[in-house]
């Protein structure tokens, strides 16, 4: 399953440092994500994908988030700085969930 979209980033309340970046997916695609996955779950609830913003791709997770009823993707400081991204820009975002 691969989803596109455009999100802005954003810094985890719990932390203000700009080490825990995130995008959210949108719910729709969420919704999608939980339908398919079922039971199937890692630590925190995560699911293993490929993301990539702009010329960037890795591996990494997505994490379930309840008050946005919806998936978070970290994206990494390098990330970040490869593509001159910081957290309120918006940035084109593409995630294919490796285990679905």
């Amino acid at each position: 399953m691969r989803v596109d979209f455009e999100s802005e980033l954003w810094i985890w309340d719990a932390r203000r440092s700009d080490s825990w970046t995130f995008v959210s997916l949108p719910v729709a695609a969420a919704e999608e994500i939980r339908d398919r996955a079922g039971g199937l779950r890692r630590g925190f609830g995560s699911l293993r994908v490929r993301a990539t913003v702009g010329r960037t791709s890795w591996t990494t997770s997505v994490f379930p988030d309840s008050a946005r009823d919806s998936y978070v993707l970290p994206v990494k400081r390098a990330v970040r700085t490869a593509e001159s991204l910081a957290a309120g820009d918006v940035a084109a975002v593409s995630v294919v969930l490796l285990d679905l």
